[in-house]
Formats: structure tokens, C-alpha cells, sequence
């Protein structure tokens, strides 16, 4: 390589000075050697510095832009032969790649079947597959209509429709995992085809989420910050926006106001479409922080509603907010909610949760729903949450007061039941006055738990220790859990038989047990809901009462029974967990686990059978999580009418709603897989039959 000679190479005012182009015999006489040792320099250092080319400008006797040039040249030139050597490796690799998707069509031609080994389908073979399969299907449907045919004679009446049912076997009703209550009855299974519709609805709990574009973050956390303004203007603006009902002093949202205010189109288009919206505000026996940090966890979310959430879950954290106070925090959630009754449909979300401290002690929840994932057919729900939440003040007292607005869209393409619609459309089932008194009824309860000292309500000195009174509680806990998710029934079997005018009919639903803490096998579900025209706290009092329980409960199998224990969960005597023994001499191993409570909404009243050796780990203070139980119970709520005044025409003002459910074991995980369909049918006669008692105690039987 030459050394630069002239402004060769060179632009500007880098160019050589005419100094250097004179002739110079010394330069032109050393001329290999020095660039024998300048390509030395090279290799040791690419980018000399001013420094390191004076040191060279004397040991080579060159000028220091002479060198300047040489590296420069010489850096060039190495780049250019590094490109070309990377050139030729990746035409090497493209020629590879095109012989190999060469290879792998040709290949694509001669696939075969994996099962069969033959040739891929054509055109004509697969119309022959299809016509027989089409063949087949309408076997499958005629055989369908013999069994619904075959039913029909248990239950005296057509059934409507079957929706689905799980695969399940066994001749015998067990009550509870280990308890020898059993009914036999023995009788030819019949088989049913299974699907189980909530597969679809839970889609999203076991959907694997990818990561998130930074756009889609970006307007995420925009929506959530549309959403926080919206909700603090919500809170702080009453008249217009906000307007009490004169019939219960309920607040509801003025549509005309909103709508100037905060301008949006409607969700659902279609004429079913509704909005509901509500706001409440109450005192609560916990602290703000700790409530905020209740909020945020989906698991602690959902243990807080268990009567309101049956499902919820944490999608992704987007952001992860300040430490210690949690402002700022933004979260992709899915939550579905179902209350009451099997009449009711569930609601199905997913929605953005931001949370933001506006000032010291207060803090601001909001939850708006999003339309995401877009891929994701299941995610298409008929609910759209609108921005809804709540802000939480701190009182400094171990109490907070927390102002709740629920804000929703629902598109009820299937109508609401008619014993429920009243309920539903006034606001009051999903309303903010529901949330408020589930969460002080739920803080009270967890105060009562975390009291060393026994309140002096308890008696009967079974349950000696704080620790034993918690276990208890969370057993109890999970079997109201249990019940509540179990009401959803999706995929049942309707009987239709009951009044068409005051009761629902029944729903049987089934489903195959596997979950811990539950008795493994197949477990039938049967609900029906009625309308009774008494208060509900009337109702209430008679299912609380000991000496009218053998008049309805067939595990006392008409025998008297007695409150062993009793644990006290809030100030109200109906609030409580009990421990119930029957009479029965062949049932000394057996106690029932009872959990009631009543509020200004409804009451609850919640039991199961469990086995002595079990009830013991609990009660001496143990992990309960694993004692297998199957709650049965009563919900008891409103009807949407004043509970006062003269009755209307059509006998509903002043009533009460209530749901009968009963769960039963009815195989174990070794029976046989085929549905006992006479079992089904004597479930069905179960639940009507107790449903009559349950009226002609209560003197309500003219309402047949």
C-alpha cells in the first residue's frame, strides 16, 4: 500500500498542505519499510491519536497527516473487504435456505396420514366424510330425543331442553365425603353426549397472554386516565349529574346530564342494551392502605366478594406504582360475577384497574373496561363496565369511608327471568349499595376473626382457642365460596314442571370434581327459585330456627336437632357460624357446618355435612383447607318491591325471593363414567319436595 500524495483522498480543509508534495528521495527510499511497520501500528491500533502519529511522524520521519491519511485509507479498505467476505456468507446461507424450502414442498406432496398411513384427502373424499358424518349426527340427535323421551316418564312432563350435561355415573346420593346418608337407587344408566358451556366463558383464565405492544400500553394507560378524571368529577358533582330516587333514596345518574358531560357512544347497538348505573357510601372497619392493597390482589379481591365474584383474576401488572402506597399502579384484570340465583346471569369483565392517591389518607380505584385481548372470541362478553370505582378516605381510627359508583352497559340478549327482572333493572342486584354492604358485613367479619378473645356470644366450649375459631371461619369461608360459584350452574338441565307463575322451575346441572377441598367424583347441582310473599327477614328467622329444621332439612331425617357451637361473625345474632348435630342414631359420626347472615340486601344461609374426625381439625386450630365439603343452602333477597303496604294485584309487592340449592355426590371418581338418569329425576324430586314443605311451613302454600 502507497502512502497519500497530494490532496488524494482528501476534501476540504483536511487537505494535504503543498508542503508536503514536494519530493522527498528519503519518504520514497523507505517507502516498504514504513508501511511494513505502519501495518504493524495497524493491527496493534486502528484510531491513533495525536499523540501516538507524532510518535510515528518521528520514527518513520513521515508527516503526522501523512499518517492520518494512511489509517484513514486503511480502515476504509478494511471495511470494504469485511462487507465483501460477509456477502459471500450470506449468499451461501440464502442458497441453503432456498434448497431446503425446496425440499420441504416436494416433501408437503407425498404427506400421508399419521393414523391411517394413507394419502392426504381430496376434494371428493372429503364431501363423502362430511355426508358421513352428517349421517351419524342425526343418529346421535334421534337417540338424544329417546333419552329426553325416556326422562320425560320420571318427571311426569316434557322436558323443554337439555343443554348439557358432564359424563358421570354411580347409583347412590352421597351428602358428604365419608357420611353413610346415602339413598340407594339403583337403576339402568343412561349416557349423555357432555359439553360444559363455562369452559368457553373461563377462556381467558387459561389463556396464556403475550407481551403487550408498548403502543396497546400506551393507550391503556391512557383509558385509565380518562377514566380516574371521569370518576373525580363523578364523585364531586351531585345535582345534576347525581339524583336520589324518592322511592328507596337510592342515588342514581341523571342519563341527560351524564351524556352532556361526558360525551361517549353507546357499547352495545342493539335494542336489548341497558345501562345501569348507582352510588352508595359507607364506613368500613379497616384501614384505607390495607383496603387499597385488598383491591389489588385478585385473590384477596375475590375473598373479599364471595357472594359477587365467583372468579377473578390478574392478567398483567402494566405499571407497578409508587412502594408503600400503590398510586399510580395499573393493572389488565378479568373478573366474573354472578349473585342470587341460577335466574341470574353472570357477568363476565375485562377491564383496566388504576389506582392513584390524590392527596394524603385518600386515594381513588377505578375500573373501565377493555377490549382486550381482540383475538380472543371467548373475551366477548355482553357486559361493558364504564368508569366505575370508588375513593377511599382514611378516618385514622383503624376505619375507612369509602364512596362506591357502579357504572354499567349490559346487553341482555336473554332476557332476565321474570321473578329476578324487577331486582335487576332497578339497580339494586349489581348496584354500588351492594358492593358497600358486602364489604363492611366482610370487614366485620374479619374483625371478629382476629379477636384472642372469644366474644361472649360463643358457647358450648368446643372451640377453645383463637386459633381453632380461624380455621373454623376459613373452612366456613370456603364453603360459602363453594356455594355462591356453584349457582352459576352453566351447562344445565331445566325441569319446567313447577307453577309457572311464582317459581323458576328447576335447573340440574353436573359437573366432575376434582378440585382439593372438595369430595372427588361426580356431583349433581340442583336450584330452583320461588317468590314468597313474606319479608325476608321473616324467612330468614325460619330457616335459622332450630326447632323448625326437621320440617325441611332431609339430613335430619325428620329428627330434632341442636346447635353444638356457635362463632359469632358481626354484631346481628343471625350473623354467625354454627356446628349442628341431628339426632340420628345411626349418624353419631356426622355434624353439619352452618354459616348464616342477614344485611339490608338479603340473607344467606349456608350448610354442609362434615365428619366428626374432620370438624376436629379445624376446631383444634389446624390447616382446613383440605377437609373435603359440598355446601347446600338459602338465598333470600328482595323481590324489587316495598316490603310495606297493601299487596298488588298480581301478589308481589312486599315479598321475598328465595333460592333452594342442594349439591350431592352422587360417584365417586371409580364409578362407572355414564350419568344415572334416574338419579337426576329423584334430584329433581328432592328439591320440589322440600320446596313444598318449605310453603306449607311458612303457609304459603296457596301459591300453587
Amino acid at each position: 500500500m502507497e502512502l497519500p500524495k497530494g490532496n488524494a483522498g482528501v476534501s476540504g480543509d483536511e487537505q494535504e498542505p503543498s508542503s508536503s508534495r514536494r519530493g522527498n528521495k528519503k519518504y520514497h527510499r523507505h517507502t516498504s519499510e514504513q508501511i511494513q511497520r505502519l501495518e504493524e501500528l495497524f493491527k496493534e491500533c486502528a484510531h491513533p491519536d495525536d499523540n501516538q502519529r507524532q510518535q510515528l511522524s518521528r520514527e518513520l520521519g513521515l508527516e503526522p497527516r501523512q499518517i492520518k491519511f494512511w489509517f484513514q485509507n486503511k480502515r476504509t479498505q478494511t471495511k470494504a473487504q469485511n462487507e465483501r467476505a460477509d456477502n459471500t456468507v450470506l449468499r451461501v446461507n440464502n442458497e441453503r435456505i432456498q434448497c431446503e424450502n425446496f425440499a420441504f414442498r416436494e416433501a408437503l406432496k407425498n404427506v400421508i396420514c399419521p393414523t391411517c398411513g394413507g394419502p392426504p384427502f381430496g376434494e371428493e373424499e372429503r364431501q363423502l366424510c362430511l355426508q358421513k358424518l352428517q349421517l351419524e349426527n342425526a343418529q346421535l340427535r334421534e337417540e338424544h330425543d329417546k333419552v329426553a323421551s325416556l326422562l320425560s316418564k320420571y318427571i311426569g312432563k316434557p322436558i323443554s331442553h337439555i343443554d348439557s350435561l358432564a359424563s358421570a355415573g354411580g347409583s347412590s346420593f352421597d351428602f358428604s365425603s365419608g357420611s353413610s346418608m346415602n339413598q340407594g337407587m339403583g337403576s339402568p344408566p343412561l349416557s349423555l353426549n357432555p359439553t360444559n358451556p363455562a369452559v368457553a366463558n373461563n377462556a381467558a383464565l387459561a389463556y396464556q397472554l403475550k407481551e403487550i405492544p408498548e403502543m396497546e400500553k400506551t393507550h391503556m394507560a391512557d383509558t385509565a386516565a380518562s377514566a380516574i378524571e371521569e370518576l373525580l368529577k363523578s364523585f364531586e358533582i351531585n345535582e345534576p349529574l347525581w339524583i336520589k330516587s324518592p322511592g328507596d333514596g337510592r342515588y342514581l345518574l341523571n342519563r341527560d346530564s351524564y351524556d352532556k358531560i361526558f360525551p361517549r357512544p353507546n357499547h352495545f347497538k342493539s335494542s336489548s342494551a341497558r345501562v345501569e348505573s348507582s352510588k352508595d357510601s359507607g364506613v368500613v372497619s379497616i384501614s384505607a392502605e390495607h383496603l387499597v392493597d385488598v383491591f389489588l390482589d385478585s385473590s384477596k379481591w375475590e375473598d373479599l366478594f364471595p357472594t359477587i365474584i365467583t372468579n377473578a383474576k390478574t392478567i398483567q401488572v402494566l405499571e407497578s406504582g409508587m412502594v408503600g402506597n400503590q398510586s399510580g399502579r395499573l393493572q389488565l384484570m378479568y373478573e366474573q360475577m354472578h349473585i342470587l340465583s341460577p335466574l341470574v346471569l353472570s357477568r363476565d369483565f375485562y377491564f383496566l384497574r388504576h389506582c392513584q392517591q390524590i392527596e394524603i389518607g385518600t386515594w381513588v380505584i377505578v375500573d373501565v373496561s377493555y377490549d382486550f385481548p381482540k383475538e380472543t372470541s371467548a373475551c366477548q362478553t355482553r357486559s361493558w363496565r364504564l368508569p366505575s370505582g370508588c375513593m377511599i378516605k382514611d378516618m385514622h381510627n383503624g376505619c375507612s369511608k369509602v364512596t362506591w359508583i357502579e357504572h354499567v352497559e349490559v346487553d341482555d340478549k336473554t332476557q332476565t327471568h321474570r321473578l329476578y327482572r324487577d331486582l335487576i333493572c332497578s339497580n339494586v342486584a349489581y348496584g354500588a349499595e351492594r358492593w358497600i354492604v358486602t364489604l363492611q358485613r366482610m370487614c366485620e367479619r374479619f374483625d371478629y376473626s382476629m379477636d384472642e378473645v372469644a366474644p361472649s356470644c360463643e358457647f358450648g366450649g368446643v372451640i377453645t382457642t383463637p386459633q381453632g375459631r380461624r380455621s373454623t371461619m376459613k373452612l366456613s369461608h370456603r364453603m360459602v365460596k363453594n356455594f355462591c360459584g356453584m349457582l352459576s350452574m352453566a351447562g344445565k338441565l331445566d325441569f319446567p314442571q313447577l307453577s309457572e307463575v311464582h317459581n323458576s322451575g328447576v335447573r340440574v346441572s353436573v359437573r366432575k370434581n376434582t378440585e382439593p377441598g372438595q369430595p372427588n367424583g361426580m356431583v349433581v347441582s340442583v336450584a330452583t327459585s320461588l317468590w314468597l310473599p313474606l319479608p325476608s327477614q321473616n324467612v330468614f328467622n325460619f330457616f335459622r330456627d332450630e326447632e323448625t329444621r326437621l320440617q325441611w332439612d332431609v339430613l335430619c331425617n325428620g329428627n330434632p336437632v341442636h346447635e353444638v357451637t356457635r362463632i359469632s361473625t358481626g354484631t346481628h345474632p343471625g350473623n354467625c357460624i354454627s356446628i349442628i348435630r341431628p339426632f340420628i342414631p345411626t349418624e353419631n359420626n356426622m355434624v353439619m357446618l352452618q354459616e348464616s347472615y342477614i344485611d339490608s340486601l338479603g340473607a344467606l344461609v349456608i350448610y354442609a355435612p362434615v365428619d366428626i374426625p374432620a370438624l376436629n381439625i379445624a376446631v383444634c386450630g389446624e390447616d382446613s383447607s383440605k377437609i373435603p365439603i359440598l355446601p347446600s343452602g338459602f338465598v333470600i333477597s328482595g323481590d324489587g318491591h316495598p316490603e310495606t303496604g297493601p299487596a298488588a294485584s298480581n301478589g308481589r309487592s312486599g315479598g321475598s325471593l328465595l333460592t333452594v340449592a342442594f349439591q350431592i355426590l352422587v360417584s365417586s371418581p371409580t364409578s362407572s363414567k355414564q350419568l344415572n338418569m334416574e338419579s337426576v329425576a329423584t334430584v329433581n324430586t328432592l328439591i320440589s319436595s322440600t320446596v313444598q314443605k318449605i310453603k306449607a311451613a311458612l303457609n304459603c302454600s296457596g301459591l300453587d
